[in-house]
């Protein structure tokens, strides 16, 4: 079972379309990124039976901020500045209810281990494993099909968005070389 690439992005895009700007010349990268992990996470939580009525939107919300912080603030140390837009977005929506479960699936994306489940969703450590299959270019599936990765990679195509999380990560280190990869989590 792979899933279907053709989610409904439309919260996805209205979230971003404010952070177009900052984004600039990453704006494309950043999107189809966003929507190749959105797809993949939903795949991951409809196989395994994680997928509530909500799945897709908390999906696109998680992941519209997931790694925002790079450009709102200007750090590759971009978890919890990234966590903490999302639930100021969530408080203004009157979507407080949410925060934990989103700031969790933000701050917990590079974990090196499983994540923890909060208040019963696996989701934070389905976006944790649906981020690694793109940032693995697929070489990390996690059991989904080759062709549903694909499938996804061809609606959204990378745009150089893994290019320029190589060029991030050199001038992180350049500049911090005692702690290269502050995103990481154990």
């Amino acid at each position: 079972m792979g899933g279907n690439t053709d989610m409904d992005m439309s919260l996805l895009d209205s979230l971003l379309a404010s952070w177009q700007p900052q984004l600039g010349r990453d704006y494309q990268a950043y999107r189809n990124h966003c929507a190749r992990v959105c797809s993949f996470g939903l795949a991951l939580a409809e196989r395994e039976t994680q997928a509530g009525a909500d799945t897709a939107e908390l999906l696109q919300i998680a992941l519209a901020f997931h790694d925002l912080g790079i450009w709102s603030h200007a750090t590759f140390d971009y978890l919890d500045p990234s966590a903490g837009l999302a639930r100021e977005w969530l408080q203004e929506k009157g979507r407080a209810d949410k925060v934990e479960l989103v700031e969790a699936m933000i701050v917990q994306h590079h974990k090196l281990s499983r994540a923890p489940a909060v208040s019963g969703s696996e989701l934070p450590d389905i976006v944790r494993r649906a981020d690694l299959i793109d940032v693995s270019l697929g070489l990390i599936r996690f059991g989904l099909p080759r062709a549903f990765y694909k499938e996804v990679r061809e609606r959204y195509p990378i745009c150089g968005f893994h290019g320029r999380l190589v060029s991030f990560t050199l001038q992180w280190w350049w500049r911090h070389p005692l702690r290269p990869l502050p995103m990481m989590r154990r």
